[in-house]
């Protein structure tokens, strides 16, 4: 049995898994929320990086937008966001049970959809680039929000913005999240299974092995590229909307859009892993952020050195990530058919003897 015919199997086990990890583990529920977090920061950089070949350095900007928009969203249903940011400010502002689960809602549908409609334009930007210049143009996109964001009064400049106050138990609130974005991770992954297997699947690979005759065949790359954005950018503004309602505080660069931090997470993540594979961004999101956490946790100060030789490691012996070492190793296992190598034909030896010449033969 390979992998392959074991995957509704592994979805239902990750799904059992997910559900009685806060219940084993309740402790630990705002580590193995961050958990997902990081499973969708990498499964949304390969449908760019791995599955088409544009390795993004900017996919941290949809998640930061989908945090502004949805709090936005959120405080301005019921209050003035101008005066609710204002430094000066004196008056405490309580939101209803119902003002925030209502503002809640509209605000991860607003994150989604906003985040997805900036993809469309953005798009249309920097896919003029290719190569490393749209690396670096994508990068630029995520590094001007955030001084943008980190400028503007009106959504609390750079003192950020607190969110309203989850109304509930902090155990529950913890339980809350993590379901959600358990839920997040999982239906992305589903998604992606079931796109993969279509005729996008299909193009974005094309796009990756060689634009130019995918192009010179039909294909309407620029299409497949945007909608690719779009996908991802709907899932990261979602993610970013839960997030920031899990910490309860928007900050523009350190949170919204760090470039330093989760925005190079989200590309070791895939390499670790395995790029243009489905489970390589889950493997390697699960490895990263167990490896983050130990070092966190006990080597605090040298947290950076140790993601640096990570890093290198990477770099030098697992090119190819977990998943496509393990894919490489043993292809039948992921129902990877490899031609039978052709038997050799025996060579055959000629040899000739000759007669040793008579002294007496003329």
């Amino acid at each position: 049995m390979n992998a392959t015919s074991l995957q509704p199997l592994i979805f239902w086990l990750l799904l059992l898994v997910g559900i009685a990890a806060p219940l084993l583990f309740p402790d630990y529920s705002n580590q193995l929320a961050v958990l997902w977090l990081m499973v969708i920061f990498a499964l949304t950089w390969d449908i760019l990086g791995g599955q088409m070949g544009y390795n993004s350095l900017g996919n941290i900007f949809f998640f930061g937008a989908g945090m502004y928009i949805a709090a936005v969203v959120q405080i301005g249903l019921f209050y003035d966001v101008g005066m609710y940011t204002s430094a000066g400010r004196t008056t405490h502002i309580v939101f209803t049970h119902a003002q925030y689960f209502t503002g809640f809602v509209l605000g991860l549908a607003a994150a989604g959809i906003g985040s997805a409609l900036l993809a469309l334009i953005i798009g249309w930007i920097v896919f003029g680039l290719r190569g490393p210049y749209f690396a670096i143009g994508t990068l630029g996109v995520a590094v001007a929000a955030a001084e943008l964001m980190a400028s503007w009064e009106w959504v609390g400049a750079a003192s950020g913005i607190s969110l309203p106050v989850f109304p509930g138990e902090p155990e529950f609130q913890k339980l809350f999240f993590y379901l959600l974005l358990f839920a997040l991770a999982f239906v992305l992954l589903v998604f992606l299974r079931w796109l993969y297997a279509t005729n996008f699947g299909l193009a974005v690979n094309a796009i990756r092995d060689d634009e130019e005759k995918a192009e010179a065949m039909g294909l309407h790359t620029r299409r497949y590229k945007r909608t690719a954005l779009v996908i991802a950018a709907f899932f990261l503004g979602i993610a970013g909307a839960m997030f920031g309602n899990m910490i309860g505080f928007i900050e523009p660069r350190d949170i919204a859009f760090p470039t330093t931090t989760f925005n190079i997470f989200m590309v070791l993540m895939v390499l670790l892993g395995g790029k243009g594979t489905l489970w390589g961004p889950v493997v390697g999101a699960v490895i990263f952020h167990v490896i983050k956490e130990v070092t966190w946790t006990y080597f605090l100060g040298w947290q950076f050195i140790a993601l640096g030789l990570l890093i290198v490691i990477i770099v030098v012996y697992f090119q190819q990530g977990v998943v496509g070492w393990l894919m490489e190793r043993y292809p039948e296992r992921f129902g990877i058919r490899v031609a039978p190598k052709e038997k050799e034909e025996p060579t055959v030896r000629m040899e000739i003897h000759l007669a040793p010449h008579s002294e007496g033969a003329e």
